[in-house]
């Protein structure tokens, strides 16, 4: 009977057959198969083996050894490191590197138990068993080190705790503790017991090792990717150039000029849409226009705040006067809508399409790692728009996040008594993309050219006589659809 080969498959392994042995190596003999190690061989005669390997792995894992534990570090990763390196638990200690790219490291322990995950005929240690080897002592670092850094398992915890309180963290240690007894791994529960109480705050925190873990356990917790992307903000404009652009709306009146076209713009950005005339109607009157009670309202508490230049003169000096300044300014912008809770912050969390805002338990503590960036800028545009993209990113509040957070930029540029930032129907587009390029893909520069030319058109944006600011901002295409118009900078000069 003829021996067939699965020439389909790109990895094809030996047996006790003598007649398939032979039939492959026939195969080897006349080029149509490579062998990769004893008794593995592919039909894929162009790719590296070492890539070949590693999308195989798996497959030649089973046939080599189906009673090993896929263990350690690779249970919760399933791929070898960066340096090749493996992690399987069996009866021995020791090192195979036979398989092109691979070292398959061997620790002796405990077989497989019902807590385990079976995979493919072999078995993947479970959650608490992978947390516990993980904390074992490796001799070796990096990526060559069996065990993963102590982070990732302070990480781990701290979510458990975030978002299932002190209790199911309680419950997890319970589980920990009684794998650790089966597998006979009381000093690896040991070490995970004090970073469980760490963060529960009944054992000393010097046993952290990160900073969320350690503000977790002090109560005060934060988004660890969020203050990631401060710091690439930060990194990004701490020593930049911004052009200074004094403030030429120095008397009251221009002053009121321009937060009145703030207001009308920040408003309209999030929806809140009326024609220019009718919005002013309202912020001359104060009279709300009948029928768009709380849309008119939005537009007086925007006002209320922009146009109070002693307000407008408040910085932050600390993390708490952040919370108050905030908190203060949020209570009148949205004081038409008590439903929203103005003032407070948010007690659950909000998203925006597919953007997920900070969770409603880290906002203070997120805010507070952001004011460390913060407090060490100098150049005020700088101080400017990373506080913008700081409380735009947290989303401290249910609504009017948006608008709050262009308030406290532009309290930056008034303090500073440098050109406020108006940002105009027609560039919206390219302002919340720039916002949503620096979220998700950590690239600031499309948000730092974009405010940067912002505040450049915003500098022509001065005097008191409405009727020619309004025309001056539709000659800039400034009320238009930014799928209709792009926006026009027209330097004005002081005459």
């Amino acid at each position: 009977m003829a021996v067939k080969v699965d020439t389909q498959k790109e990895i094809i392994f030996g047996s006790s057959d003598p007649n398939i042995s032979r039939v492959l190596s026939k195969k080897e003999k006349n080029g149509e198969l490579r062998k990769v190690a004893p008794r593995i061989y592919t039909t894929n005669l162009i790719d590296s083996l070492e890539n070949i390997v590693r999308r195989n792995l798996m497959d030649i894992l089973v046939y080599r050894y189906p009673d090993a534990l896929i263990s350690h570090r690779s249970a919760k990763e399933m791929r070898p490191t960066a340096t090749g390196d493996f992690f399987l638990t069996n009866s021995t200690t020791r090192r195979v590197t036979d398989l092109p790219g691979i070292t398959l490291n061997f620790v002796k322990g405990p077989k497989a138990t019902s807590r385990d995950i079976p995979f493919m005929g072999m078995h993947i240690s479970g959650e608490y068993r992978y947390m516990l080897e993980n904390m074992q002592v490796s001799r070796k670092s990096g990526d060559e080190s069996r065990i993963l850094p102590t982070s990732v398992i302070e990480n781990k915890l701290e979510q458990i705790l975030l978002t299932g309180g002190e209790d199911r963290l309680n419950e997890y240690r319970d589980e920990l503790n009684s794998v650790a007894e089966e597998l006979g791994m009381q000093n690896e529960f040991a070490k995970i017991n004090n970073i469980i109480s760490a963060l529960l705050s009944t054992h000393d925190s010097k046993v952290l090792s990160t900073d969320s873990a350690k503000a977790l356990a002090a109560g005060n917790p934060f988004d660890k990717t969020r203050v990631e992307l401060f710091e690439v903000l930060f990194d990004a404009i701490k020593d930049r150039y911004f052009a200074i652009r004094n403030n030429r709306n120095t008397d009251e009146e221009s002053f009121r000029l321009f937060s009145f076209f703030e207001s009308y713009f920040s408003n309209y950005i999030e929806g809140t849409e009326f024609e220019v005339d009718e919005a002013k109607a309202i912020v001359d009157s104060g009279i709300p226009m009948p029928r768009r009670d709380e849309d008119s309202h939005d537009i007086l508490g925007t006002f209320k705040v922009l146009s109070n230049r002693a307000e407008m003169m408040k910085t932050p000096t600390s993390p708490k006067e952040l919370f108050a300044i905030l908190s203060h300014r949020h209570s009148i912008l949205l004081e038409g809508r008590p439903h929203m809770n103005p003032g407070i912050f948010k007690i659950k969390n909000n998203r925006a399409g597919m953007t997920e805002f900070v969770d409603y338990q880290l906002v203070k503590g997120t805010l507070s790692q952001g004011f460390k960036y913060y407090a060490a800028l100098t150049d005020p545009f700088a101080r400017a728009i990373f506080m913008m993209f700081m409380i735009s990113e947290v989303h401290p509040f249910n609504d009017g996040n948006g608008r709050v957070a262009r308030v406290m930029m532009n309290a930056e540029l008034v303090r500073a008594d440098q050109s406020r930032i108006i940002v105009p129907t027609v560039f919206r587009e390219d302002y919340i993309l720039a916002l949503r390029k620096l979220t998700r893909h950590k690239d600031p520069m499309a948000y730092i050219n974009v405010m940067t030319k912002l505040h450049q058109f915003s500098d022509n944006l001065y005097g008191t006589d409405f009727t020619e600011l309004k025309n001056y901002l539709a000659a800039c295409n400034a009320y238009e659809e930014p799928s209709q118009a792009k926006l026009q900078i027209i330097e004005r000069e002081i005459l």
